[in-house]
């Protein structure tokens, strides 16, 4: 009998870990060649492991949830006859060297080190990845105070730990004033982990709303005669897909931008610099039943209403039935995020970092407005609207120029037929 060691390949996409989703086989299984082993998620997508080997799992490398640096152990795989084996290292050797084996620590284990303090390398500097260095400086921690694992090496689970222990020590300093430690509650439900998309999510949000200045902006629309001209063009052409007014929002929004190009565009600031784009690559966020995912229409000002209408059905889909590649889920430079008919009356959405903008159309309501007779005077009807929101980012975007391009887009949302014109 031999011993597989199957360690995390690289994916390809410059990570440096990926999180471990799903499961498809527990230790004692047997598993065939090329059969699945785990789905890992990455910043771009999810990736089915496969095995490349026959045998029964004898080892895995943490439960959903848990995070993987490329190169580590993810499964051993006991084989029959040949000797013990592996699989190649990842490119990133040291990294992969870095990484303990499955099941080096137990959770108890990890509890009881952090309660005991740092433990370090000989060199004592705080061993870890690009990726822990980066989510402890964006949650404030000193990696040189965080407790390492018995190989020197600090982990997302270490600064996991590090917060639960930090927010339940009886004397909080100051970084903690306001912190509500979690304590148990009578008639508590099921207890949920925030893992894959939605921790992904979690830490999205969490870090655009941190670094983010966020202000908003909400107008109403009269989208009367838009309405009315959607419902023409579903009439008369009869062909699939159908008309919402997305493609039309987006049609405004892509002739409204070359006079604002300060709305298309993205931040980077570490580096304390701003790109605009010429070119619209879109973002629709789009719920899914894992949570909110953000496909993107490439180069959406080249496109008609209805190839909009195509490109939003079929992105739609894919990401809910998570077959969205990864480039179409990375790259947009501006993002619409609607809610439909439940679009309520107005919304402050979170800025999809690292863009500086986010604009959401609210529901279509039926109400009496005053419009002009033509003779000097006005007449009550009924008329169609609809408020659109923006937020954006006030560290590049200024309110006279957010409420500026709104007014742009109120224009040609009120006269459809000069916006389809050009």
């Amino acid at each position: 009998m031999g011993r597989y060691v199957f360690r995390l390949p690289d994916i390809g996409e410059g990570i440096a870990e990926a999180e471990i989703v799903a499961w498809h086989v527990k230790v004692g299984d047997r598993v065939e060649e090329d059969g699945p082993l785990a789905d890992m998620m990455t910043d771009k997508a999810t990736v089915e492991m496969e095995s490349p080997v026959t045998g029964i799992v004898r080892e895995i490398a943490g439960e959903a949830g848990d995070r993987v640096a490329i190169g580590a152990p993810l499964a051993v795989i006991e084989t029959e006859g040949g000797e013990d084996s592996a699989a190649p290292e990842a490119a990133n050797g040291e990294r992969a060297a870095a990484e303990p084996g499955p099941g080096a620590e137990t959770a108890a284990a990890r509890s009881a080190r952090v309660a005991t303090g740092p433990a370090r390398a000989g060199t004592g500097k705080a061993l870890a990845s690009p990726a822990v260095r980066a989510r402890a400086r964006r949650l404030g921690i000193d990696p040189a105070a965080v407790p390492a694992g018995p190989d020197g090496v600090i982990r997302h689970e270490d600064l996991d730990d590090f917060l639960v222990a930090r927010a339940a020590a009886p004397a909080a300093g100051p970084a903690l004033a306001g912190a509500i430690p979690a304590e148990p509650i009578a008639g508590a439900g099921e207890r949920i982990r925030v893992i894959g998309l939605r921790r992904r999510i979690a830490e999205n949000m969490a870090a655009a709303k941190r670094h983010i200045p966020h202000f908003s902006y909400v107008e109403e629309c009269d989208v009367t005669a838009l309405e009315k001209l959607r419902a023409d063009f579903n009439d008369q052409r009869g062909e699939k897909p159908r008309l919402t007014l997305l493609p039309f929002l987006i049609t405004a929004i892509c002739r409204a931008l070359p006079a604002f190009p300060m709305i298309n565009a993205r931040f980077d600031d570490a580096a304390g610099v701003v790109t605009r784009y010429d070119a619209v690559h879109l973002g629709l966020a789009t719920q899914t039943p894992a949570g909110l995912m953000v496909p993107v229409i490439r180069n959406a000002q080249a496109l008609t209403p209805w190839q909009l209408a195509a490109a939003i059905a079929r992105l739609a889909e894919a990401a809910r039935e998570g077959t969205a590649k990864p480039e179409e889920l990375s790259g947009s430079t501006l993002t619409v995020t609607s809610l439909g008919s439940l679009g309520g009356i107005a919304a402050t959405p979170v800025i999809n970092r690292p863009e500086v903008a986010i604009i959401g159309p609210n529901r279509i309501v039926e109400r009496p407005v005053y419009v002009p007779d033509g003779k000097g005077g006005d007449r009550l009807e009924k008329r169609k609207l609809m408020n659109v929101s923006i937020s954006c980012d006030h560290r590049v975007v200024d309110g006279w120029d957010a409420a500026s391009f709104v007014q742009a887009l109120k224009r040609r949302l009120e006269a459809p037929l000069s916006m389809l014109a050009g």
